[in-house]
């Protein structure tokens, strides 16, 4: 007989014809119907272990395993005890979210080639072949059952684990883990903490992934990685600060109204924390939403004040209760300074004084200045999609007015007026980012001159100390700029606090909240629960 009609015939004590199965390459999948590749000639019936076709036996294996049937794939074997236990500890200890199982040729020597899938998540599929041997008893057909039926590596009392070790993969600015990989794959480490955060954070980390599967002993000592890798690397490190988080979701989430607070590192653009409370459901709120800024864009205004020569911070100026500026008439809110200067004006939050002063200045004056502070650069920052804000030279002289006490036109995030603060605080042009090398800067900008930036900040000091936000004046030398924005018909008003304490800078955003006192209650309560 030649080799070729020899490959044709089963021996072991039932003869049968099977060329088609021989050639035919069957995958099974959990729940799924058995498909022929091309050329396989028609799908098999219904596998019955017990048929004289032994391809029926592995058949009947392979689909009850793809399925996760512990009785049906055990009683397909020789063994079904062994085979129940064996599988469902290998299904419950891995638990693969998917499997499949594909069919190869059955030979003459009574073993059938297999393929098998394990998926575990994105990215994450396992995929070695095997064959399983076949005998042929009084009930006919079954899978002669040994552990290299469930992975050819596998042996006498070994065992498939996944490593479950929870391992840091992505740690904070001080190495407290924010994302961890082991058995449950890439998770917070702390699903409350940074949650508008996670799914970027998690995402970073897939490329750090330390999830094995392995085959151990019986005392569960690791024989051989079979898939993935478990070496130990050091976890990636970003700039996100845990502790200071914890502080400004406490701040916001005892807000009674719509609260959102972001943080950053002036000295290297690290974002430090991104915070908002449930009241808001807009989850871009921080990042991306645009807001008139009020009276805390008067640092802008101050600024290109100063830059034109128009005034000093020691300059005289009016501060009258109200005043007609063009087609516009401005008014404080219930006072009148009448000529004072320049920083108590500032410190007071004088609308006629800087509504005058902006009516002063060229067409794109104010929006000069606002890109010094980087309201108006553009940063695609890994994972986040952000907005700073947007700043246009005024298009009359009315708008002109309005914008400069941050109503009219101009347009602010939350985000936006914390890189506008943390600007203030450095001196330079920040770059706002998660991690190292994170960010692309698309549009960049150059931060207003030292000297001008001296005179500003001396400003923002005397706000604290006695000014709109003395709220804050025991909580350490605080530099900042309240603000109230009328939105919508004006019956309503946002709150805003934007300033910077040592190396942290942040925005205090409350909607609705139709004053700047709550924003600076929040701020004081941000930086007293900092360490």
């Amino acid at each position: 007989m030649s080799p070729a009609a020899k490959r044709g015939v089963l021996i072991g004590g039932a003869v049968a014809v099977v060329a088609i199965v021989v050639a035919a390459v069957v995958l099974l999948t959990g729940g799924g119907t058995p498909a022929a590749e091309p050329g396989a000639g028609p799908p098999a019936g219904p596998a019955d272990p017990a048929a004289v076709d032994p391809a029926a036996a592995a058949r009947a294996y392979l689909l009850a395993f793809a399925a996760k049937d512990a009785d049906g794939a055990s009683k397909a074997t020789d063994a079904p005890q062994a085979a129940a236990s064996a599988l469902q500890d290998a299904w419950t200890t891995l638990r693969p979210s998917g499997l499949t199982a594909k069919l190869g040729q059955v030979t003459e020597g009574n073993t059938a080639e297999y393929t098998i899938s394990w998926t575990f998540g994105p990215g994450r599929v396992w995929t070695y072949s095997g064959s399983l041997g076949l005998v042929h008893g009084a009930d006919g057909w079954r899978v002669h059952w040994a552990p290299s039926v469930l992975h050819p590596k596998l042996a006498a009392g070994q065992r498939l684990v996944v490593d479950a070790a929870d391992a840091p993969v992505l740690v904070d600015r001080d190495g407290q883990p924010l994302v961890v990989s082991g058995g449950g794959g890439v998770r917070p480490a702390d699903e409350k903490a940074f949650p508008l955060l996670r799914s970027v954070l998690t995402g970073h980390a897939q490329a750090f992934d330390a999830f094995a599967v392995e085959r151990v002993d019986g005392s569960g000592k690791n024989v051989e990685t079979l898939f993935g890798n478990r070496e130990q690397r050091k976890p990636v490190a970003s700039g996100l600060s845990v502790a200071t988080q914890q502080a400004a979701q406490a701040a916001v989430d005892g807000y009674q109204g719509k609260a959102v607070l972001v943080a950053l590192q002036p000295s290297t653009g690290d974002v430090l924390a991104v915070a908002q409370n449930s009241k808001l459901d807009n989850t871009s709120s921080a990042f991306s939403g645009q807001y008139a800024p009020g009276s805390t864009f008067k640092i802008v205004t101050a600024t290109a004040a100063l830059e034109a020569g128009l005034v000093t911070p020691d300059s005289a100026v009016p501060c009258p209760l109200t005043d007609r500026i063009g087609t516009r008439t401005l008014s404080n809110e219930g006072f009148d300074l009448g000529t004072t200067t320049v920083h108590k004006a500032f410190a007071r939050s004088c609308n006629t004084t800087f509504g005058r002063l902006a009516s002063r200045l060229p067409a794109d004056g104010l929006a000069k200045a606002a890109s010094q502070y980087g309201l108006n650069a553009d940063f695609a920052i890994d994972g986040l999609s952000t907005e700073m804000g947007r700043v246009d030279p005024a298009k009359s002289a009315d708008e002109q007015v309005e914008d400069g006490i941050g109503q009219g036109t101009v347009q602010v995030s939350p985000f936006g007026a914390a890189v506008m603060a943390a600007t203030a605080a450095s001196g330079h042009a920040v770059t706002p980012r998660l991690w190292p090398d994170g960010t692309k800067v698309d549009t960049g900008y150059t931060a207003p001159p030292a000297a001008v930036l001296a005179s500003v900040r001396g400003m923002m000091r005397e706000v604290v100390t006695g000014g709109t936000a003395t709220g804050l004046a025991r909580s350490g030398p605080v530099f900042g700029k309240t603000g109230t924005a009328q939105f919508g018909d004006g019956a309503e008003a946002h709150g805003w606090f934007v300033g910077y304490r040592g190396d942290v800078a942040f925005s205090v955003f409350l909607e609705g909240a139709n004053d700047s006192g709550p924003a600076v209650g929040l701020g004081a309560k941000f930086l007293g629960g900092l360490k």
